[in-house]
């Protein structure tokens, strides 16, 4: 049995600690939270943190094997890094959850930083865990996990209707949350060496054998490769994203929600999400 420390409240928890095979410690920012017991089953716990303090992060961090990151900023995840670093922390997952949605930089650069710390030697290990696209947001709006946000997306199928690029088709890659969260569970107990990208494929499907499946879609919209290259859209309607309270943007919402959904489809269309096959083909 080994500890592993979540940083932010996701639906990975159910699966840890449904495990019962290690102990799973919640870190959160939100002292109500971490008083609480409602969210938890048994096996876990929350703890309250302060990433800007980093004595304390390592104090949280003692006897803690494998960390998986859900919090998005660089800074943050940085300042994790270090502190994992410092407290001995074998196994680190950065918040690396969705493939293809480049308006997230902070991904890359904290790819970047990990790259850099064991670039002249093995310092720590790290993987990189991604699922595609959630077959989640397909529900949309019925809920389907505990605690990721459910929002649509360019497949809106409560109003019959999807944005298309106007250069053709493309391969997704389809995981449910729930089966993502299992994926690193068991992950966590290969007594190798994780490959560096951890593709996980839940379903492999084109965007069209996508949207034929859903049969109820009557409403297709096409938007050219120009379009989407510039963050542009241009259709009938468009995705607003749920707000969210640590994400800052530097442009107005409506623009931002644009941009993010032309990111993805163009993301698509560039195969953003072929090498994720890779991880489980490779992996003994």
């Amino acid at each position: 049995m080994v500890r592993i420390a979540v940083a932010g409240v996701t639906e990975v928890i159910d699966a840890l600690v449904g495990f019962q095979k290690h102990e799973t410690v919640v870190f959160t920012r939100s002292p109500r939270l971490a008083q609480s017991v409602d969210h938890m089953k048994p096996g876990g716990t929350f703890t309250y943190v302060e990433y800007h303090e980093k004595a304390s992060l390592v104090k949280s961090l003692e006897a803690v094997h494998t960390v998986l990151c859900f919090i998005s900023s660089f800074d943050l995840q940085t300042r994790l890094t270090d502190a994992c670093i410092e407290a001995g922390v074998k196994l680190f997952a950065p918040n690396e959850w969705a493939a293809g949605l480049f308006t997230f930089r902070e991904k890359d650069r904290v790819h970047q930083y990990l790259q850099e710390v064991n670039r002249e030697k093995m310092v720590f290990e790290y993987c990189l865990f991604q699922p595609g696209n959630f077959l989640n947001y397909l529900s949309y709006p019925i809920l389907s996990t505990t605690y990721s946000l459910i929002l649509t997306n360019q497949w809106d199928i409560k109003n019959h209707r999807a944005i298309v690029s106007a250069d053709g088709d493309y391969q997704i890659i389809l995981s449910t949350v729930q089966d993502m969260a299992k994926v690193v569970a068991e992950a966590i107990e290969y007594q190798g060496t994780l490959l560096e990208i951890g593709g996980i494929t839940g379903s492999l499907i084109s965007n069209f054998e996508l949207i034929k499946l859903a049969e109820t879609i009557r409403e297709i919209e096409t938007v050219s490769r120009e379009n989407l290259e510039a963050g542009k859209l241009g259709t009938s309607w468009i995705l607003i994203l749920p707000k969210h309270p640590n994400m800052q943007v530097n442009m107005d919402w409506g623009s931002f929600s644009e941009y993010f959904l032309a990111e993805i489809v163009f993301g698509g269309l560039k195969g953003a999400q072929d090498f994720l096959q890779k991880f489980w083909k490779e992996q003994p």
